[in-house]
């Protein structure tokens, strides 16, 4: 099958966590990757996590004034990177976060599963 050329890139620029609470949210995933934060940047409906590559990270709590429901996948929506898949795991355990798997590990590749304040999956994964 021939292709045309497509005016889309091949490049994920962006990935969009739906969640109900922003400042918790904030404060979750600030949390777990170790980053500090100001609280007069979170400025409703969207905040942008900073991220050290190409790739962004925005919380979006919706319009104001509108209560959003979440419906979480029950499969991860993305994964952060560790290099010390064990050490990242006695860190998650410790701050008191729901860790929803046991570490998983392959040949050259290991996992677990957590959940955000609203149910979302996200992988820590090597590899």
């Amino acid at each position: 099958m021939k292709m045309i050329e497509s005016p889309i890139r091949n490049r994920i620029h962006t990935i969009f966590v739906h969640v109900a609470d922003l400042r918790r949210s904030v404060n979750w995933y600030s949390h777990l990757l170790g980053q500090e934060y100001d609280e007069s940047m979170i400025v409703e409906p969207v905040y942008n996590i900073p991220i050290n590559d190409y790739t962004g990270l925005t919380l979006d709590s919706g319009p104001s004034g509108i209560e959003k429901v979440i419906i979480p996948s029950p499969h991860p929506l993305f994964n952060f990177h560790t290099e010390d898949i064990q050490r990242a795991y006695d860190f998650v355990r410790e701050i008191g976060y729901e860790i929803c798997s046991p570490i998983i590990d392959f040949d050259e590749f290991s996992f677990f599963h957590v959940k955000d304040p609203d149910g979302n999956i996200v992988m820590v994964c090597t590899g």
